[in-house]
């Protein structure tokens, strides 16, 4: 069937070339003068769903290799078996091929997690996915409510404050490292935080209080010590290093490492 189909193929250009050569033979006539298409017209004579669950197709012709597509854009361009398929139809499904598969690798890494527009377009890069294609698809994500950075944000908060207790300084470093602008950064910080009735000092004294119920027996004692030795001094380091990773700073810092001490001496 298939070499059937190439010398079809091969007879219609061999008789669109022979029908120019008698038109005018003393001159030669390229498909480009004459505006017919180097390749002949195809025809689509199998459309095969691909598992798991026929969300993509293998598409066969009696002229080219198979080559693969999403339904949803074989179904777009309205195509089944029997369609020609020209230069120009092939290539609108291609196109609309591959803003399927951008849109599926979007909603994929969102079904895991929210996402901010900027951290979402960095993963489709790596990829591969052409840029203006990517903003494309973004901006129709955006536009049907399935990418926004403020819920984003909020979301990354929420999370962190419930699992992994941070201050709004590391909270704020991670965040601009999600591509958020600095504005944002601030109000949605606050705006947790006072839904969440907490702040610096309140996240920084359970943070510490953690910290030190995980230190042995010698770390506590160093920690509780009046006198100037060294191992006070390695626990003091230890404690304000913790907490200082985590955003804690100024005053909430102060008084969590204050309290954590006198925590140790009781």
């Amino acid at each position: 069937m298939k070499g059937g189909g190439g010398n079809r193929c091969l007879a219609s250009t061999v008789q669109s070339y022979s029908t120019a050569a008698e038109a005018s033979p003393y001159i030669t006539i390229s498909s480009k003068d004459s505006g017919m298409s180097s390749e002949p017209e195809s025809l689509i004579t199998r459309i095969q769903p691909l598992r798991p669950r026929g969300l993509k197709v293998l598409i066969h012709t009696d002229c080219d290799e198979p080559f693969e597509v999403t339904l949803e854009a074989l179904e777009r361009n309205r195509l089944g078996v029997g369609d020609s398929l020209t230069k120009d139809r092939r290539h609108h499904l291609l196109n609309d091929d591959a803003d399927m598969r951008v849109r599926e690798a979007a909603l994929n890494l969102l079904s895991y997690r929210m996402r901010t527009r900027s951290e979402l377009k960095r993963r489709l890069r790596q990829k591969d996915f052409r840029p203006v294609r990517i903003d494309l698809c973004l901006d129709q994500l955006e536009a049907k409510g399935f990418l926004n950075d403020e819920a984003a944000a909020a979301a990354f908060i929420r999370d962190r404050l419930r699992h992994r207790p941070r201050g709004k300084a590391r909270l704020s470093s991670e965040l601009q490292s999600k591509g958020l602008d600095a504005d944002i950064i601030h109000r949605v910080i606050n705006d947790i935080f006072e839904d969440e009735g907490t702040d610096d000092l309140s996240l920084a004294r359970q943070v510490a209080a953690g910290w030190l119920k995980r230190q042995n027996r010698d770390m506590v004692k160093a920690l509780a010590d009046t006198a100037h030795s060294q191992s006070r001094k390695k626990a003091h380091r230890r404690l304000y290093g913790y907490l200082t990773r985590r955003g804690f700073r100024g005053d909430a810092l102060r008084a969590a490492i204050e309290e954590t001490i006198e925590a140790a001496r009781n």
